[in-house]
């Protein structure tokens, strides 16, 4: 029996949209900790980490807003997920804003450089490449920074999270379902070297072969992988409350296709689910998806 640690992270000062700070709730309601020990896990619900809301902090920088109290709660995330980690445990992270990756992956890393000598390996599943920095960033939003500070340098202020930089090579990070960025963001994907599958890819060479590539690519060589998924990759269609819908994105059997061949690898280290807004939510129908697509994650069997 393997311990899961559920994380919650009610964050929601890196979008420019409120309500993605009630996602952990939203999932819990549907009853994730429970499904995941009728799988037979050892199920740790950590509860959430304190976070402030925009309406007592001062935004500070306008290219990268809020990013001292996002850094600090990071920080947290990065300390609980480390420690599950060395417990043996799988730490999965409920946002939350995406901005929440750039703790938990740094947590992942920082676990398999000191316990397995080895780089980790990083599937982004997202419909946006998360790549900005503040010097690109069109809206100064930093959830759409975290891979940026991953990768890189900036903003400095993720970046420094852990005790190296980069957390991640490009050689070892995945992309998936992308299909919204911005000019700049392109131009900073294209240059970083990082392995990208757009839903353009999806749709030519079907979602199986597409993932089957992404986790040989991000698992060789490495400690296993770290699976940071934005559930705004589905499509708007089954997942209407999220924090950024974009048209175009996976459909329901996609989704659970992706996680399906990652539990198949047996590499899974650790696992983000962000961006639920229950908002934007029809009766919690997203939370209940993104619920879904944490047992296939695990290994939930169809036969």
């Amino acid at each position: 029996m393997k311990a899961v640690h559920i994380i919650g992270v009610p964050l929601d000062l890196g979008g420019g949209r409120r309500g993605v700070d009630m996602g952990p709730s939203a999932l819990r309601i549907a009853g994730i900790g429970e499904q995941i020990t009728a799988l037979g896990y050892a199920v740790v619900d950590k509860g959430d980490l304190a976070t402030p809301i925009p309406e007592t902090q001062d935004l500070r920088d306008a290219h990268k807003k809020y990013i001292r109290d996002i850094a600090k709660i990071c920080q947290k995330v990065y300390q609980s997920s480390l420690a599950s980690l060395d417990e043996g445990a799988m730490p999965l992270v409920l946002g939350g804003d995406h901005s929440i990756g750039a703790g938990s992956v740094a947590a992942a890393a920082e676990w398999a450089r000191r316990t397995k000598h080895l780089p980790i390996g990083l599937l982004w599943v997202d419909a946006h490449g998360d790549m900005n920095t503040p010097a690109t960033s069109l809206s100064g939003n930093v959830h759409g920074m975290p891979l940026a500070a991953l990768l890189g340098s900036e903003p400095f202020e993720l970046s420094k999270i852990g005790t190296f930089a980069p957390k991640v090579l490009p050689a070892h990070t995945v992309l998936v379902g992308i299909r919204n960025l911005d000019e700049r963001e392109k131009i900073a994907v294209r240059d970083s070297g990082v392995h990208v599958f757009t839903m353009k890819d999806i749709d030519r060479q079907g979602i199986a072969s597409i993932v089957e590539q992404a986790v040989q690519l991000a698992g060789a060589g490495t400690a296993g992988i770290h699976v940071s998924f934005d559930i705004d990759v589905c499509d708007p269609s089954i997942a209407p409350g999220v924090g950024t819908p974009v048209k175009g994105g996976l459909n329901y059997r996609e989704a659970h296709m992706v996680m399906e061949i990652v539990a198949d690898s047996g590499l899974l280290t650790s696992l983000d689910l962000v961006e639920v807004n229950p908002t934007l939510d029809v009766r919690n129908a997203t939370a209940q998806l993104g619920a879904e697509l944490v047992l296939s994650a695990l290994g939930m069997k169809i036969l």
